[in-house]
């Protein structure tokens, strides 16, 4: 409606003239007697009172202050000036918990000082395998690679593939945790799934941020299992630093291995896919939204998954460090508490399966409502 508008115009501008917002009601003198003319005048003159004299309150005792001492003056002249007695004190601690914390740096630590991590077991409690499903969500007979797949979130989301129906290559630059952890993953489902044919999973080395090893672990991995249909680039690490003082060598490796080996596993499966051979069974379902654009025409999905904070074996000895942080995580979350690797199964599982076949260049966030606060 008008009225509100020209009264919210009214009160930001003050100078508005009626008819711009409100526009007059037309009244023809012709043919009209005394009365009736008066009355017309008398509505168009209520009708600019009621849309243009509504004020704040605040405005409305300045306007009084104003005309008792002086009828000329209008209510420019006589605004409050700003001062800092009426401001209230602010919380020091208001909006503390989603700064970086200055005074915690936590670099990642070396290899050997990784805690290792175990495949979820007892997978079939929720429901894992109970027919009838949906088959669209099967990824039977699928090739899957997961990069930095020997631990943490890429180990869980590489074994809710293997649940699902499909072989999997596990990639990571420590091949010897790789290799145990295959070997677990596969126990744990021969111990879960008796009657089930177990997958077929393997381990592979690369450096994920150096090209000649991404393309010598993608020919192993054709080589050992003849095809790869699905890629999780799960490779990556986190550290905290204050952003002016990141150290650059750090800065350097984080992003050679967060973006370049993202990028490169993402462009040599895409190269495998693009065969004509394999184009028609296959796409890549964890890449960079950019990419879905270029590789739709191709037949190739790309879609990403934004984990939140997730307690993994590294995060719990991070929080074991410094006591403080898993408090100060949680409160900036609003289900309140961390997420466990396990929360990744389903999603993956979903972006990877025919259940997602017309979703490209999502973003599937599962972070317990963390970024949306």
């Amino acid at each position: 409606m008008s009225l509100p508008v020209g009264r919210i115009l009214r009160s930001a501008a003050g100078r508005t003239p009626t008819p711009r917002i409100l526009g007059r009601i037309s009244v023809s003198t012709h043919s009209m007697n005394p009365s009736r003319l008066r009355r017309a005048r008398d509505l168009e003159r209520n009708q600019a009172v009621a849309g243009f004299h509504t004020v704040p309150a605040a405005r409305r005792q300045d306007s009084s202050r104003s005309s008792s001492k002086d009828g000329q003056n209008n209510n420019r002249n006589n605004r409050p000036q700003n001062t800092t007695q009426n401001k209230p004190a602010q919380d020091p601690t208001a909006g503390s918990f989603a700064r970086t914390d200055e005074s915690i740096t936590v670099e990642y630590p070396p290899e050997h000082q990784l805690p290792a991590s175990m495949p979820v077991e007892g997978t079939d409690r929720a429901g894992a395998h109970v027919s009838p499903t949906l088959a669209t969500f099967s990824l039977q007979g699928k090739v899957a690679v997961v990069t930095g797949g020997a631990r943490g979130l890429g180990l869980v989301m590489g074994q809710g593939i293997v649940i699902s129906g499909a072989d999997l290559a596990l990639v990571d630059l420590n091949k010897e945790e790789a290799t145990r952890q295959a070997q677990n993953i596969v126990e744990t489902f021969r111990k879960d799934h008796p009657d089930k044919k177990p997958p077929k999973v393997t381990a592979h080395y690369a450096d994920v941020s150096n090209p000649d090893s991404v393309e010598a672990c993608i020919a192993e991995i054709i080589a050992e299992h003849g095809r790869i249909d699905n890629l999780v680039t799960s490779a990556g690490f986190t550290e905290n630093f204050e952003a002016v003082a990141y150290p650059i060598d750090r800065m350097r490796k984080l992003w050679s291995v967060n973006v370049d080996g993202t990028y490169l596993f993402a462009t040599a499966v895409a190269r495998h896919l693009r065969n004509p051979y394999n184009a028609a069974k296959a796409a890549v379902r964890h890449l960079c939204a950019s990419l879905s654009v270029e590789w739709a025409k191709a037949g190739i999905r790309v879609n990403c998954i934004s984990p939140g904070y997730m307690l993994t074996a590294l995060t719990q000895k991070i929080l074991d460090d410094n006591p403080d942080l898993k408090r100060q995580w949680t409160s900036l979350i609003p289900q309140g508490h961390m997420g466990s690797p396990e929360d990744l199964m389903g999603p993956v599982v979903f972006l990877l399966s025919d259940a997602s076949s017309y979703v490209t260049g999502a973003d599937l966030r599962v972070d317990g409502g963390y970024t949306v606060t």
